[in-house]
């Protein structure tokens, strides 16, 4: 259990002088941390794209939804070399200060340990903080990143379609999964 772990990177933003610009700390499992500049993590990300390992990025959604999309994932991506990014957005709203609640982290980061658990692709969590999903997704994802989404199938618009269609214009490769 330590292994897996050790491959997962937990990422938050923290604001600096301005609500505009952020700070990325990645922490791991042993709570020791390191910080960044703005856009050392996506350095990484570009490097590893060189070395010929395919990137999915899964949003998290909720629970049962992101672990059939990381199920698919891991289906679609037999063979392949790999690697899964599980991002989660906190929206903090504008009156309260540009940060996650210790609470909701906890939660999220457990929800996000459990489905990297369940795989047996190499994952990376991160968890964002900030004032628009859209926004969020910007600051974590490299330009034409591959993104698996699963949303359910409902009459109207659901976020996650919104979301797809946002990255999608963006010029990321956005896949959009239905699920009953």
């Amino acid at each position: 259990m330590d292994s897996l772990y050790a491959a997962c990177d937990f990422f938050t933003v923290q604001p600096l002088l301005s609500s505009r610009m952020a700070e990325m700390r990645t922490t791991n499992h042993t709570g020791q941390e390191r910080s960044e500049l703005p856009g050392a993590s996506l350095q990484q990300t570009a490097q590893s794209a060189d070395s010929g390992i395919m990137e999915i990025v899964v949003p998290y959604a909720s629970p049962e939804i992101t672990a059939k999309v990381v199920e698919c994932a891991a289906a679609l991506s037999r063979g392949l070399t790999v690697t899964l990014k599980l991002v989660a957005v906190y929206v903090a709203p504008y009156p309260a200060e540009l940060r996650c609640p210790a609470s909701m982290e906890r939660y999220l980061t457990a929800r996000l340990s459990e489905l990297a658990e369940r795989t047996n692709l190499p994952c990376r969590v991160h968890l964002v903080v900030s004032r628009d999903r859209s926004e969020g997704f910007r600051q974590v994802l490299r330009l034409g990143s591959t993104v698996l989404l699963g949303s359910r199938k409902r009459l109207w618009r659901t976020s996650e379609e919104k979301l797809a269609r946002d990255l999608d214009g963006q010029g990321h490769h956005v896949s959009l999964l239905h699920f009953d």
